[in-house]
């Protein structure tokens, strides 16, 4: 019986470290706005890439980590999709983010690859979200993701200009 017992116990451990492993590698969470005071509109975001299927498969970097972001390039063979997620974080009163992101590092016609933002998140919300997908570019080098929003509280008195610019390599 201690035989079966030990047999199972470490079969459920196996599993459990398996579980951990699988969970750690998916998620990491919504970044925590950093340097404003509480209540304050703000805006958060994560980078993953991946391929056709899953372009969320591996975390790339986000808003609250120092570590740098690099996006693997495009080869013929082989095209990497990119998943950004957007966060904007709500406050004490309703707050409408408008504006535009434009993210450089995407493979398109165009210059750029520019969202268009017009979403509010209601008081007691903690966050609205935004994601898009695209194919990363094959020619390596370094990239931006421009944040060009305005945030305004309903009704008025919390407003903020949100202009941030995050470099992207893509190798």
């Amino acid at each position: 019986m201690n035989r079966m017992t030990c047999s199972s116990t470490r079969s459920a451990l196996a599993l459990a470290i398996g579980i951990a492993l699988i969970g750690s590698s998916c998620s990491r969470g919504i970044p925590k706005p950093a340097a404003v005071a509480p209540g304050t509109p703000s805006v958060t975001w994560v980078v993953m890439s991946g391929d056709r299927e899953n372009p969320d498969r591996d975390f790339v970097c986000q808003s609250d980590s120092p570590v740098r972001c690099v996006v693997p390039v495009s080869r013929p063979d082989e095209q990497v999709f990119s998943d950004v997620h957007v966060y904007y974080h709500g406050a004490d009163t309703d707050i409408k983010y408008v504006g535009a992101i434009r993210i450089g590092f995407f493979r398109r016609s165009s210059e750029t690859e520019q969202i268009q933002t017009n979403l509010t998140v209601k008081k007691g919300e903690p966050i609205g979200n935004q994601s898009v997908v695209g194919i990363v570019t094959d020619v390596p080098g370094s990239y931006m993701i421009a944040f060009n929003l305005s945030a305004a509280s309903v009704p008025p008195g919390k407003n903020r200009e949100i202009r941030q610019q995050l470099p992207i390599v893509v190798k």
